[in-house]
């Protein structure tokens, strides 16, 4: 009775042991449904499509959702992503080749957030919006036109290395990671940021600073998002990055609730399933 409710003190008193355990289950549950088949290939498609849009779905309401700046180019850092990892995983189809697609996916999406989040996020409302809006499809024109990414054609037979261990180690990997920058000092002034953006700045928060920051971050995980998705379905085309693909991730942010990542990863569940 003394180990027993040693172990229960044990857990109660660490919930990353709790979130940890649940991880694992979830994990191992699944990995046995797909070797019985009881997942089936049909259901594995829906499975990755589920998990890459939790991903698209929580960086977009790190941006949205808790820093409550209005973006709609989430698709343009996706295609950056997906476009990158194709390009490198092409000519070096190994693993290794792969970890550096995912690594260039998320470095350049990182660095264009940076140059487009500067200038627009002085921005507020509808206008960044538009100006976000506008982003993405300059960087979707841009790969119609380049002949590196052939053009409207797209790129096909990208190799295939994003399985279920790994697309599950870059999702939970997402929420946990956006889950502890909330918790931060940073997180906590990108929220202030969206309760008052005014009274923030008179409280010191340098509001640019945390906005852009915000907006780098999540444009890094849209990257990955996008990596993972040439990486599995292993055809990409300019035009499955366009502005619908952007109002589809905001949807599951606003179904799921602003400032919610338990809800951005219900309605991405919910949605994909109906």
């Amino acid at each position: 009775m003394d180990m027993a409710a040693k172990a229960g003190k044990f857990f109660t008193n660490h919930p990353a042991v709790r979130k940890l355990i649940i991880l694992i289950a979830i994990f191992v549950l699944v990995q046995v449904l797909i070797w019985t088949d009881i997942i089936s290939a049909y259901l594995q498609v829906t499975l990755m499509t589920i998990c890459i849009n939790i991903i698209l779905a929580v960086s977009l309401n790190l941006i949205t959702g808790f820093t409550g700046q209005f973006s709609l180019g989430h698709a343009g850092f996706m295609s950056i992503g997906a476009y990158a990892c194709a390009l490198i995983t092409m000519r070096m189809p190994t693993i290794l080749g792969f970890l550096l697609g995912i690594l260039a996916a998320i470095i350049l999406s990182g660095i264009v957030g940076m140059v487009v989040g500067l200038p627009t996020l002085r921005l507020r409302g509808d206008y960044l919006a538009i100006a976000t809006l506008g982003f993405s499809e300059i960087i979707r024109i841009i790969f119609v036109n380049l002949e590196i990414t052939n053009g409207a054609a797209g790129l096909s037979n990208i190799p295939q290395f994003v399985n279920w261990p790994w697309i599950f180690f870059f999702t939970a990997g997402t929420v946990l990671l956006i889950n502890n920058f909330l918790k931060s000092t940073h997180g906590r002034a990108c929220i202030s940021i969206r309760e008052d953006e005014i009274a923030s700045e008179t409280m010191g928060v340098a509001t640019t600073r945390y906005k852009v920051t915000a907006f780098i971050v999540g444009s890094c995980f849209a990257g990955m998002a996008g990596a993972l998705y040439a990486s599995y379905f292993y055809v990409i085309k300019p035009d499955y990055f366009g502005f619908l693909k952007s109002i589809d991730i905001l949807i599951i942010v606003v179904l799921g609730g602003l400032g919610s990542i338990s809800g951005s990863i219900l309605a991405a569940v919910v949605l994909a399933v109906i």
